[in-house]
């Protein structure tokens, strides 16, 4: 792949990326009609605008018109403007080569469209130049942002997020957005592990960030839809899809290298409980009601051995109380371990206090249960006891899962409800 660079024809005062505390990639295909105007606006900006040094670098990925000639231009004719040059499309390829290139000490990237109010630059970055954040992104779906588009784009939006919520466990509102930043000390860590190049590299990249347990700032932004937009929608969409299925099947089979990700960043109090462990890592509710099952299923087994067992010595009622008792005990110290992944004993008694109620539940449907069956019945055979008893615990389970599930999430990110709701 051939890499052309404005850099080395630039002198060491205007260089972009020398001495700058924000570099901003805009990467462009085709784009010859707003590439200059645009540029000009944002260089304007940053000039009179925005109160720390930044460099503008244009990312011409595989242009066929005359993108790459405007951009050459505009590095010549405006200070602190870099361009350069990809023969190969996509967007997260352009954005992976321009930053870790960068000696920047943090990475931005808008479109080139300026659609997102650039007076949201400088909240955006304020954080990672101070140390606070890892990465920041723009989020069209705050309750407090601003935005102008139509309502098809507005539905794939929200149902694109829904499904990162859903099955990955994002904690993040907006992947989609066109206005992120990281730090240039975690993107050499981060972007390696990225393998998407076009429009799913955002969504990679926040989804192994905050898997790592990286600091994701996020910041409400107005925000005007481009109706010339060449972004083909359904493409995108599709090739969104295709990229979390392969997160998930990574996630799953541990190809994706996240504990040496964790361990290359070092974080400390960031990134680690209080008693020192990882912090907890969002599986998704898919892999949450997997590992609930499985854990559920051996829960099952163990409650109907203790039952059988104490049935040998004791009435239906009392033997179902005891054997509830004990599974639901293990259930819900299983389940914070290897469904929820919390391996500190913080908050321990305040989950086995909320399993108090579905085990409340549980009683009242099994005891109920069983009365009802040796009240109607004269004789009762074991296996319909057995019967009866499976399908009051099948519903049990939901309510410990939906309970269990509802406090540990709530104490894990209590952010994330409101963000979630955004």
């Amino acid at each position: 792949m051939t890499f052309i660079d404005t850099l080395p024809r630039t002198s060491m005062t205007s260089t972009p990326a020398v001495n700058s505390a924000l570099d901003i990639v805009i990467p462009v295909y085709n784009e010859q009609k707003d590439l200059r105007e645009s540029v000009t606006r944002l260089h304007r900006f940053l000039q009179k605008d925005f109160p720390w040094p930044a460099t503008i670098t244009i990312a011409d990925n595989a242009s066929t018109d005359d993108t790459w000639h405007i951009a050459t231009e505009l590095a010549d004719r405006l200070d602190g403007v870099r361009a350069v040059h990809l023969d190969q499309k996509g967007r997260g390829r352009a954005l992976k080569l321009t930053w870790l290139g960068s000696t920047a000490t943090v990475l931005a990237y808008m479109d080139v469209d300026l659609s997102t109010d650039l007076r949201a630059l400088a909240p955006l970055v304020a954080p990672l130049l101070s140390g606070h954040s890892d990465l920041a992104i723009g989020s069209r779906l705050s309750t407090s942002s601003r935005v102008v588009r139509g309502p098809k784009r507005e539905f794939i939006s929200r149902s694109y997020n829904l499904i990162l919520h859903t099955v990955l466990g994002v904690s993040f509102s907006d992947a989609q957005c066109g206005f992120k930043a990281i730090r240039s000390d975690i993107a050499h860590h981060l972007l390696p592990l990225v393998e998407d190049n076009n429009w799913f590299f955002d969504t990679e990249m926040l989804i192994l960030a905050q898997r790592a347990g990286l600091r994701i700032h996020e910041v409400p932004v107005d925000w005007i839809d481009d109706p010339d937009s060449t972004v083909h929608i359904v493409g995108t969409a599709t090739e969104d899809l295709k990229g979390v299925a392969r997160l998930m099947k990574g996630f799953t089979t541990g190809r994706i290298p996240l504990a040496r990700l964790r361990e290359e960043l070092e974080r400390d109090a960031d990134t680690a409980s209080s008693a020192g462990a990882p912090r907890r890592q969002p599986r998704g509710l898919m892999g949450e009601l997997v590992s609930f099952g499985v854990v559920g299923v051996v829960s099952t087994l163990a409650y109907y051995v203790i039952y059988l067992l104490a049935r040998m010595a004791m009435g239906p009622q009392l033997s179902n109380l005891l054997s509830l008792l004990i599974t639901q005990i293990w259930n819900t110290s299983a389940n914070r371990r290897h469904t929820f992944g919390l391996h500190s004993r913080d908050g321990m008694l305040k989950h086995q206090a909320s399993g108090l109620i579905a085990f409340g539940v549980g009683l009242l449907l099994t005891s109920g249960s069983l009365w009802g069956l040796h009240h109607w019945a004269t004789t009762v055979p074991r296996w319909a006891e057995v019967l009866v008893l499976l399908v009051a615990n099948a519903i049990a389970t939901l309510v410990r899962f939906a309970t269990l599930r509802a406090v540990i999430h709530h104490d894990a990110d209590p952010a994330s409800a409101q963000v979630s709701a955004g």
